[in-house]
């Protein structure tokens, strides 16, 4: 793994092996504690391992197998999910590998019906979307994991039972010379759709099962084609059916294809199923010589469930062992990392002392309510997408042929509503608003902060969520010149405050002018983010107490 960590060749992701290493705990009686223990290894569990090592928090890694991701998989990877990834330090990486995008289109038979840009506003860092194979992102993370002292990362170690107590759990770990016990204070399991640590605890997923089927093609080709999402109702070169059509890195397109239930998995993976209905679609769109080959192909189906509480005593279910959404929209990897974000800060303060346990249930409680809007939003996107019956169809269609002339109808389209980070409006650990502050806008206590152009201290220009992102605890985002009044007040209020919290000031001008807007800011506005970056409280004016009890609150004290 150290290699990995340093290796300047390019490296074949998709055959990378990693090496079993006996372990001194696997001769440990009794059973070697750790503070946290991840199991899983795939995007989710390592950006959640990362996180904790870069908060101090030692980490176990554990995964049952020695290979990254088969397959190019989930490949679309949302703007929050990018803005994660450069606070662990691997963001950079990602967005100059993968594929950028904002712009999508839709049609119906052989005709656009329906453009829409995700990001149309200027003033971001990060495209709304990059197209990226899910192997690339777990062998980046991979290599950032290698490069922190504090992850373990043990491959070839399977979990096959827990036990737990009120003071931690202890896991039993099955490897290639034999079984060992191993005690944690905490557990997460990252471990999937099928996740064992869920099956072990005698949990299940509910929900809604879609009967229907569709496959993936990963094809190469030379062919010029734009940088943007197409999608197809019931074209003519795949009638009855939809298709889905996306750039990824590396001269690959991804083609999803709706079967129908009654297609036979087996027999829509072979080359010869495939190659007729990729030719088709390339024949239609005008590239009819294009020569391609087909890379990988997979045939699925899909459900819209979740677990009933991602807590269980002291394991915490993060990712697709927690919840899990049809693939249209792009929620699934995106809701995933962003469990890892909102526990790890978590994990973090509870295990070094500075939060009550129960600061643990307030991530149950939000990304539960953000599970039930991804499930929203996908169910209503697949039923969209997949009519159940001839009346939902014709539905469908009549929508699709009066977006070509009214506006309204555009709004009722669903190819897929795309990923976007949930406003936790509701959890305990905001602090409304004070009455007479008199905000406006979309940065409303328990919304993820939003980028803008800022000034720089050292007169340059940068942007505002790479420097909130430089401290891995809470800040007090501050507007205005340190000379207002206004703003020398707010500053000795959180100098009063003492508390462990860095500052960051947008100071007033031309530079900043959009992070003013979008945070409805005036001098001396005060913003408190959480280590996640959601706002936590926001004043005009805050007093010492004010921000203290918004702390207190923040970790779970209140």
């Amino acid at each position: 793994m150290n290699a990995l960590a340093t290796e300047a060749a390019q490296v074949d992701y998709q055959s990378l092996r990693f090496d079993y290493r006996r372990h001194p705990d696997q001769d440990a009686a009794p059973p070697a504690r750790h503070p946290v223990v991840v199991v899983g290894a795939g995007p989710v569990g390592l950006a959640l391992a990362i996180d904790l090592a870069l908060r101090q928090v030692p980490v176990v890694l554990l995964d049952n197998d020695n290979t990254l991701s088969t397959g190019s998989r989930a490949i679309c990877f949302a703007k929050r999910t990018l803005e994660v990834f450069d606070r662990l330090g691997c963001g950079d990486r990602m967005v100059d590998k993968g594929v950028s995008w904002n712009i999508g289109k839709v049609y119906f038979h052989d005709e656009q019906v329906y453009r829409f840009d995700l990001l149309p506003e200027p003033g971001h860092e990060r495209p709304a979307f990059i197209n990226l194979q899910q192997y690339y992102v777990e062998g980046y993370l991979a290599e950032r994991a290698a490069q922190l002292p504090l992850i373990d990362i043990r491959w070839n170690n399977k979990v096959t039972g827990i036990a737990q107590d009120a003071e931690g759990a202890t896991l039993t770990v099955e490897t290639p010379e034999g079984e060992y016990r191993l005690a944690a204070d905490y557990v997460s399991a990252c471990d999937g759709s099928r996740s064992n640590l869920r099956q072990l605890l005698g949990q299940e997923s509910k929900g809604r099962v879609f009967r229907d089927r569709f496959l993936i093609a990963d094809i190469t080709m030379d062919a010029q084609l734009p940088t943007e999402r197409r999608f197809w109702f019931d074209p003519p070169f795949h009638p009855g059916q939809s298709v889905l059509l996306h750039k990824q890195a590396d001269g690959m397109w991804r083609i999803d294809f709706q079967l129908g239930w009654e297609a036979d998995p087996v027999e829509e993976r072979k080359p010869e199923r495939i190659v007729p209905r990729v030719r088709a679609l390339l024949d239609s769109i005008g590239h009819a010589g294009v020569q391609f080959e087909i890379g990988w192909a997979s045939v699925y189906t899909f459900a819209c469930q979740r677990m009933d509480s991602f807590r269980h005593g002291r394991v915490l279910f993060a990712g697709d062992s927690a919840h899990g959404v049809s693939p249209f929209g792009a929620r699934g990897a995106n809701s995933g990392v962003q469990d890892a974000d909102n526990l790890a800060w978590k994990l973090a303060a509870v295990v070094r002392g500075e939060a009550p346990d129960a600061l643990l249930d307030s991530y149950a409680g939000e990304r539960e309510y953000a599970a039930d809007e991804n499930i929203r939003n996908s169910t209503r996107a697949t039923d969209f997408i997949t009519p159940k019956s001839e009346v939902s169809r014709l539905f469908r269609d009549a929508v699709l042929a009066l977006t070509r002339r009214h506006a309204f109808a555009r709004t009722l389209v669903n190819s897929g509503r795309l990923s976007v980070p949930s406003v936790l409006r509701g959890s305990p650990l905001n602090t409304p608003d004070v009455e007479g502050d008199g905000f406006a806008g979309a940065m409303v206590p328990g919304a993820a902060a939003a980028d803008a152009p800022v000034a720089l201290a050292d007169g340059g220009s940068g942007w505002l969520l790479r420097e909130l992102g430089r401290a891995h605890g809470f800040t007090a985002l501050v507007f205005g010149d340190a000379d207002d009044a206004a703003v020398a007040r707010s500053l000795r209020a959180i100098e009063a405050a003492a508390l462990p919290l860095r500052t960051v000031r947008v100071p007033a001008g031309e530079a900043s002018e959009l992070a003013v807007r979008r945070y409805d800011a005036r001098p001396g506005t005060v913003y408190l983010l959480r280590p996640d970056q959601h706002v936590s409280a926001r004043w005009r004016a805050p007093s010492s107490a004010q921000i203290r009890a918004a702390f207190d609150r923040a970790l779970g004290k209140a």
